[in-house]
């Protein structure tokens, strides 16, 4: 057998702080609608860990795996991507972050792999496919590309009781609006409610997958609003959630190996700058139409004006990008930094074994979109906008998300990497 643990620490922050994910919204948290958490598996001497924030900067995550008791280059450090966390993102989406927030954050995340490893038992693996459960559709195309995979992985110990219960989809944690000011989990909190109801004992650890083009329904645009919607409501994401969760109970089981492996790239993105007005232009015409806007858009065209005074001019220095693979017993998992959208997830999947397999974005860092080529024509929030919102001075260069592929697909393939031993 090989030995497994796991760890929940609560990071809910206190009502007053700033919510993050939506530029529309400048009032802070009321309180909370559901509990904020951080939550690690460990397998053998690997971890991956991921908290109910929007994102992380790669620094803070690079902190994270040198301060906790495994090699760094064993772990892997995600947001579950939520809309209705804290801000968690020094210099990232236009807000200030609570520092005494984001140190007690590093601290979580530290604790929770070292408590995770301090737990393990001997354990075994089963894994299978939950059912397309219908939820997530393109955001940028009608009837687009989706990636409907549902993987789930469970983690038995000795005795045959459930300690773990791994799964991930591609979809958008922003079912709730820019209205919200609860703190939250989105549909997510819903997945891992059911799944725990359904397996007493258990942690459940949702990861969110390639979902940087791919959400519920509504577009980018949308939600810039503050107006409520019945849609987008704790109603809609409940339902979503339990859809979600009932296809992975229904996932079978197959016994796994004992191998447990793990395996790291380094690349470094470019950018490119897709504006043809000089910053100077831009931020003057946006002050002109912040003059009639409506308090959403006005709010979005703060955030774009000081982009353009403060970060538009930068020099276009590469951002460091790791793309993370483990093998727990024949189960491959792909983490990938930033929002990744579901063509690049589906060429990977194409390289995988054909065990249930896991590609998730928002691991190790959270510097924002990365389009697949062929988005740049079709332009848009996500290639054209975001960028100013997440403070960087350009959109990712076209061929950043294809490299990530390649550099996930290349460590797929080796068959020689690092091996972690059974105890």
């Amino acid at each position: 057998m090989i030995r497994a643990g796991t760890a929940l620490v609560d990071i809910t922050p206190p009502a007053g702080l700033a919510l993050s994910g939506f530029a529309a919204r400048s009032q802070p948290a009321l309180g909370a609608h559901d509990p904020l958490t951080v939550r690690a598996v460990a397998v053998e001497s690997t971890a991956l860990v991921v908290a109910d924030v929007i994102g992380f900067h790669g620094d803070m995550v690079r902190r994270i795996r040198d301060r906790c008791v495994l090699p760094a280059d064993n772990v892997v450090v995600a947001a579950l991507h939520t809309h209705g966390g804290p801000v968690s993102m020094m210099g990232r989406l236009s807000q200030q972050p609570d520092t005494a927030y984001l140190e007690r954050l590093e601290a979580a995340c530290v604790y929770a792999i070292n408590e995770a490893v301090a737990s393990t038992r001997p354990a075994h693996l089963t894994a299978g496919w939950g059912t397309d459960p219908g939820v997530a559709r393109n955001r940028r195309h009608t009837g687009g590309m989706t990636d409907s995979s549902l993987p789930v992985l469970r983690i038995h110990d000795a005795a045959g009781g459930l300690m773990a219960v791994i799964t991930a989809y591609a979809c958008h944690p922003v079912v709730l609006g820019a209205d919200n000011r609860l703190w939250t989990a989105d549909y997510p909190h819903y997945v891992r409610e059911r799944l725990e109801a359904a397996h007493p004992g258990a942690m459940a650890l949702f990861l969110t997958g390639c979902a940087g083009d791919s959400n519920t329904g509504h577009s980018a645009h949308a939600s810039i609003s503050l107006a409520p919607s019945t849609y987008r409501s704790f109603e809609s994401a409940q339902a979503y959630g339990e859809r979600i969760a009932a296809a992975a109970c229904r996932a079978d089981e197959v016994p796994l190996g004992e191998h447990v492996s793990v395996a790291n790239r380094i690349l470094h993105l470019g950018f490119e700058r897709r504006e043809t007005e000089t910053p100077e232009a831009l931020a003057e015409r946006w002050y002109r139409e912040r003059e009639t806007a409506d308090p959403a858009r006005a709010a979005l065209l703060n955030h774009w004006i000081a982009w353009a005074k403060e970060t538009a001019g930068r020099p276009l220095e590469p951002v460091e990008a790791r793309v993370s693979m483990m093998n727990w017993g024949g189960v491959q998992i792909v983490a990938l930094p930033g929002e990744i959208f579901a063509e690049t997830a589906l060429q990977i999947r194409q390289k995988m074994s054909g065990n249930p397999g896991f590609v998730f974005g928002f691991a190790e860092d959270n510097p924002g979109y990365i389009p697949p080529a062929s988005e740049y024509a079709f332009g848009g929030y996500e290639v054209d906008e975001a960028h100013r919102y997440y403070g960087q001075p350009a959109t990712f260069a076209s061929g950043s998300a294809e490299a990530l592929a390649e550099a996930a697909i290349t460590l797929l393939s080796r068959r020689t990497e690092k091996s972690i031993g059974v105890r």
